[in-house]
């Protein structure tokens, strides 16, 4: 079963503890609103928290964009809670369950039979989708069966650098920046003079690794937070080294954060009239009987064709969100 087309470039992270902020969050513009009952909410808050997440969902217009819940971990005793009351009682208005600290593929196993339990008994009618944070060494380890399990609900995959860092005892200080620690040197001149300082990303293997994953089985690769909202030129960065790597949006801590992911996670003008050119292109050549198209110069082929078709679909969400326009997601069909 192919999973739902969503806008995912913006994931804006809203405390549950917070009933300002959650009331504010739907006018901000962002894809994704994440709904945060486990790291942004202190232990004795918990139980309250939950309770506003869930009139949020209850009460709140939240228009077209996806509504996301991250529960607590597994390992917790807040988790059971969580899922059973916020499915429960506001299930019908929820589109994604976010598994924290994803291990292996019996935590998405566990989350997707108590989904399944609540939406018989509770007759909700539309499927919860599951996606995972992806921030320990042993979700690290076991990321293959975690992005194979439950195909019939995942739908992200997501890279918590904090929470990964900390988990492979890591001294990079940034949350999600580059480290001038995490560098190479070049070799003494012969003569004497300066050695050069090459810096490297320290997060490229888990960032190519969660792509490769996600590609794999049909899912989206979502970067993680960025934790100086102070530096809209940092964000910017590793934004767009997220989306060279494949990855379809980025999480925003901060409200500032939003206007940059949509822009770096929307397609260019020029990237857009291209694609709707292949797509004429394929179609004109369908039509004439011919099996070999070019354009510009160049082959295109049935793999371009269903690239295209995918950012079209995409950009026709984008522009539906600028134009306020909501309802269900739409179907992916065999584009992924």
């Amino acid at each position: 079963m192919p999973i739902p087309v969503r806008l995912h470039r913006s994931e804006l992270c809203v405390p549950g503890t917070s009933v300002p902020m959650l009331e504010k969050a739907p006018s901000l513009g962002a894809d994704v609103i994440m709904l945060d009952l486990e790291d942004a909410v202190a232990p004795d808050d918990k139980p309250a928290a939950r309770e506003n997440v869930i009139a949020a969902l209850q009460d709140q217009d939240w228009g077209s964009a996806t509504m996301v819940v991250r529960i607590n971990g597994l390992d917790t005793h807040y988790c059971y809670r969580d899922i059973i009351d916020v499915v429960e009682q506001a299930g019908r208005w929820l589109d994604t369950v976010l598994v924290p600290k994803a291990s292996c593929a019996g935590d998405i196993h566990l989350v997707a039979t108590l989904l399944t339990q609540i939406e018989e008994a509770m007759g909700i009618e539309k499927p919860i989708g599951i996606s995972a944070l992806i921030e320990t060494a042993p979700g690290m380890f076991n990321l293959d069966e975690i992005a194979a399990a439950c195909p019939e609900r995942m739908e992200a995959l997501i890279f918590g650098v904090a929470d990964y860092a900390a988990s492979i005892q890591s001294q990079a200080a940034s949350i999600g920046g580059s480290d001038p620690n995490y560098a190479t040197i070049t070799d003494a001149p012969a003569e004497g003079g300066a050695r050069e300082l090459h810096w490297g990303d320290q997060w490229h293997y888990p960032l190519s690794r969660i792509a490769v994953a996600c590609r794999a089985n049909g899912l989206r690769p979502i970067d993680g937070p960025f934790g100086d909202f102070n530096d809209p030129e940092g964000y910017l960065v590793a934004a767009r080294r997220a989306a060279i790597l494949g990855f379809e949006g980025k999480w925003c801590i901060h409200p500032s954060q939003i206007e940059l992911a949509n822009e770096v996670f929307s397609p260019d003008d020029r990237l857009v009239d291209r694609t709707k050119r292949i797509v004429a292109a394929m179609e004109e050549a369908a039509q004439n009987g011919s099996g070999a198209v070019s354009l510009d110069g160049r082959l295109i082929d049935a793999a371009s064709l269903r690239m295209a078709e995918h950012l079209l679909q995409k950009m026709e969400l984008i522009e539906e969100r600028r134009s306020g326009g909501g309802g269900a997601p739409v179907p992916l069909q065999e584009v992924i």
